[in-house]
């Protein structure tokens, strides 16, 4: 008899499975070859030119584009139907993020379109078409995923989901491409700093793909080609944060969700004072730090290693305070008992591997940062200070990542309406007294004065003047009464401590989220804009050899910078929630 029952189930969940087997293998198939085709011309493939590869992107996005156009047509269409929405999916500030990071993405294309027209003598016409196709597809992502993000669909379901795997994919090879030029432009920085260091037995080979004509304004050009490389984090960041969104959507088709009702959090800078003071100190710092490294960093060896030794005890001493604040935060979880929530939920489930998947990026720079270290024949001073560094970086994320997972699980407290404070102000005799009504009273039934009677904490000397001439009988009664509000006000002091206690711990957490968000947003600044220690120092060259180094760094780098961003999201979510 189940297997009757269920097998309708089984026989409309099956195709759905196979489509979604189907257009996932088509999605990697698209990213791949779109990977090759970097990779060759990254090498100097011969034959394969950057005009094939903005080609196949600009193909993409086209195809996308379509596919937008289509999706947003049909649900105006059907703007009467009630669609399910996940609540979890695309929260409003991860929208507002995105939009930031899109508008100085179209300023990049803007840039690059000035570039274009500088050179145009020498350029392919894709260089051109690419941008300004660019900035179409980002404008109407955006749109799109404001519009979208949170649907799931239930419709056109096999359709949908090769057109979401599409825009998936055609989002990550972007930020292949975004992530490649850039790593290529602060490769061909390294290569010219090692020299100021000491290390002339590095082949220096500049890899230059320069146009090879002259420009046609000297200043703009120059301010185009230098403000692209600055811009160039932000576009990547924009695309990775699509192509996530875009990925919860495509998991979330065909998705039976339950009807509950979704508390909002929104952000409240109330109670977080603390460690908003201690997060905009460090990244105030962080950024001093970075424009003094960026301009002392290769001018002479003295003052590449003072760059080196400044950014490495800096580095060392925000680990620390951001290892101690996690080790904190998890020792408040493990004092209180509250459930998890263990329902299914595409975007957390996303959000946690997210987390542990980037993060392995830092490890490796770190282990082999540490494996370098040990390994070396010769030490120069300042590679020491690496050591503690490389191992508070793998400790501080091992336990934010705790802190993070435990705390988008953790189920929020529901907080009973019923149970409130009034306070309440008569006169008698000429004096003010203020009275609260006990949290019993309220959540029982009606307060005192509902039903016609002076509320009293101590009815022993105001509701026993009143009724001061009704003889022995009311002094019985005043004298009961007295006794069962002792208890009461005991029961109620208990119960007001133990709030106290738990908004206290809340506040820390509260404060600990907000000071790790503004950390994670200001130690994703040097890495993004060049500040990297894993090139500079030199030592890792010297064991693994400068192109295995370089592979190891080229490829670990961009998930590095990633989880810092993704963690200072989580974070944010984390302190709505708390």
């Amino acid at each position: 008899m189940e297997k009757g029952a269920g097998s309708p189930s089984v026989g409309g969940s099956y195709p759905q499975k196979n489509a979604e087997i189907l257009s996932s293998q088509y999605g990697i198939n698209l990213f791949l070859a779109g990977l090759l085709l970097t990779f060759a011309w990254a090498v100097h493939a011969v034959g394969i030119s950057k005009s094939h590869l903005l080609s196949y992107l600009i193909t993409l996005m086209l195809i996308q584009l379509v596919w937008m156009l289509w999706y947003r047509f049909r649900s105006c269409t059907q703007r009467r139907l009630i669609r399910d929405k996940d609540t979890h999916a695309g929260a409003r500030w991860l929208k507002c993020g995105i939009t930031l990071f899109a508008v100085i993405t179209l300023i990049l294309d803007s840039f690059k379109i000035g570039y274009y027209i500088d050179f145009s003598n020498c350029l392919s016409p894709t260089e051109g078409i690419f941008p300004v196709t660019h900035a179409v597809h980002t404008i109407l992502q955006v749109y799109f995923l404001w519009c979208h993000a949170k649907d799931i669909i239930q419709s056109f379901k096999t359709l949908e989901r090769f057109g979401v795997i599409h825009s998936v994919f055609t989002n990550l090879l972007l930020w292949t491409n975004g992530v490649l030029t850039e790593s290529k432009h602060q490769l061909n920085e390294h290569k010219e700093r090692l020299i100021t260091l000491g290390f002339g037995n590095i082949t220096i080979v500049l890899d230059d793909h320069a146009p090879q004509c002259n420009c046609t304004t000297t200043t703009l050009c120059s301010i185009f080609s230098q403000g692209i490389y600055y811009l160039y984090p932000f576009n990547i960041e924009y695309h990775i944060l699509a192509s996530t969104m875009l990925y919860v959507l495509w998991k979330n088709i065909g998705r039976k969700v339950e009807h509950h009702q979704q508390h909002k959090t929104p952000f409240k800078f109330h109670g977080i004072t603390v460690g908003m003071i201690f997060g905009l100190i460090v990244l105030t710092s962080t950024i001093a730090i970075v424009v003094v490294y960026l301009i002392q960093i290769g001018r002479s060896k003295i003052k590449s290693e003072l760059a080196l030794t400044m950014f490495y005890l800096h580095a060392i001493f925000v680990l620390a305070l951001m290892c101690t604040a996690g080790i904190v935060a998890l020792l408040i979880y493990r004092l209180e008992d509250r459930s998890l929530d263990n329902s299914k939920n595409p975007a957390r489930k996303l959000d946690a591997e997210l987390l542990v998947g980037t993060a392995a990026g830092s490890w490796l720079l770190s282990w082999g940062s540490i494996l370098a270290i040990i390994c070396a024949q010769a030490h120069p001073k300042y590679t020491w200070y690496n050591l503690p560094y490389s191992v508070l970086v793998i400790i501080e994320k091992y336990v934010q990542n705790l802190f993070i997972i435990e705390s988008v699980h953790r189920e929020q407290e529901k907080v009973n309406d019923n149970i409130k404070t009034l306070r309440i102000v008569t006169v008698s005799q000429g004096n003010t007294l203020s009275l609260t009504a006990s949290y019993k009273e309220i959540y029982n039934g009606r307060p005192a004065h509902d039903r016609g009677e002076l509320p009293c904490l101590f009815k022993g000397s105001i509701c026993g003047r009143e009724n001061g001439g009704d003889g022995d009988g009311a002094k019985e009664e005043t004298s009961q009464e007295n006794n069962s509000s002792v208890m009461d006000s005991v029961s109620d002091f208990s119960f007001y401590s133990r709030n106290s206690v738990t908004n206290n711990k809340r506040r820390i957490l509260k404060n600990i989220a907000a000071f790790l968000f503004l950390c994670n947003l200001s130690l994703w600044i040097p890495p993004a804009f060049g500040c990297r220690p894993e090139y500079d120092n030199g030592l890792e060259e010297i064991v693994f050899g400068f192109e295995p180094w370089i592979i190891v760094v080229n490829l670990a780098m961009p998930f590095s910078i990633f989880y810092r961003m993704h963690s200072a999201a989580s974070l944010f979510e984390v302190n709505c929630k708390t």
